[in-house]
C-alpha cells in the first residue's frame, strides 16, 4: 500500500508541474480547438508508455547510465520543442474567433448548409492524428519523463515487482497524464477563454512559442 501511495503521489506531482506538455496542450487547444487539445492529451498519455515499456525491459536504466545515449535523447527532445516553438512564434495564419463562428452559424441559417466546409470539417481525423502525434512525441522524447519513470521504477517500486503490477503502475501514470491534460485542454478551449486568446493571438503565439523555445534551450543545456 505504501508503494502504491508513493507512486500515485509522485506521479500526480510530476504531472501537474508546468512544462513542455502543458505548453503543447495549451497550444493545440487555443490554435485548433477542443478536439485537438483532447487528442494531444491522449498522445501525451500514450507517450508515457514508451518510457514505461523500455524501463520494464531494463533499457531505461541503460539510458540513464550511458551518458552519450541520454544526451542524444535529450538533444532530440530539445530540438523538437524548439522546432514546434519556432513554428508557433512565426505562424501568421489567423485563428478564428469561435464565439463569432457560433453567431455566424446561427445568423446564416439554411445558408450554412450550402457553405464550403473548412479544413477541420473536411478532415477531422487529420487534425486528430496531428494533435496526437505532437503530444506523443513531446512526451516520448522528453528526458524529464525518462528520469521520472526510471527513478520511480528503480527507487520506489520493489525490485521483485512483476510485469503485471509494473504495467498497472504505468497505466496509472498514463491515466494521470490523460486526466490532467484533458482538463487543461477543456479549460483553454472553453469559449470565453479561447475567444480572449484569439483576440490577442499575436501575444499568445509569442508567449507559447517563446516558452517552448526556452524549455527546449534549458533542456539542451541541463546536465540531467
Amino acid at each position: 500500500m505504501q508503494e502504491l501511495l508513493a507512486v500515485m503521489t509522485i506521479t500526480i506531482l510530476a504531472v501537474i508541474s508546468p512544462g513542455a506538455d502543458f505548453a503543447m496542450v495549451t497550444r493545440a487547444s487555443w490554435r485548433h480547438g477542443r478536439r485537438a487539445g483532447l487528442w494531444s492529451a491522449v498522445g501525451i498519455a500514450a507517450g508515457v508508455q514508451v518510457h514505461v515499456l523500455y524501463t520494464l525491459v531494463g533499457v531505461g536504466l541503460l539510458i540513464t547510465q550511458v551518458p552519450w545515449l541520454f544526451t542524444l535523447i535529450k538533444w532530440i527532445g530539445a530540438a523538437y520543442l524548439m522546432y514546434i516553438g519556432w513554428r508557433t512564434w512565426t505562424d501568421r495564419s489567423p485563428v478564428a474567433d469561435v464565439m463569432a463562428e457560433r453567431v455566424d452559424a446561427v445568423a446564416g441559417g439554411a445558408m450554412s448548409d450550402r457553405r464550403e466546409p473548412n479544413a477541420s470539417e473536411r478532415a477531422p481525423w487529420q487534425e486528430a492524428v496531428s494533435a496526437f502525434r505532437t503530444g506523443f512525441f513531446t512526451n516520448a522524447l522528453n528526458p524529464k519523463t525518462t528520469l521520472f519513470v526510471v527513478s520511480t521504477f528503480t527507487q520506489i517500486i520493489h525490485p521483485g515487482t512483476g510485469w503485471a503490477l509494473g504495467l498497472a503502475y504505468g497505466a496509472f501514470m498514463s491515466f494521470a497524464h490523460w486526466v490532467w491534460f484533458s482538463l487543461v485542454a477543456l479549460g483553454f478551449s472553453a469559449g470565453w477563454m479561447r475567444a480572449a486568446m484569439v483576440r490577442r493571438q499575436h501575444i499568445v503565439r509569442r508567449t507559447i512559442g517563446g516558452a517552448l523555445i526556452t524549455l527546449g534551450g534549458l533542456l539542451a543545456l541541463a546536465n540531467r
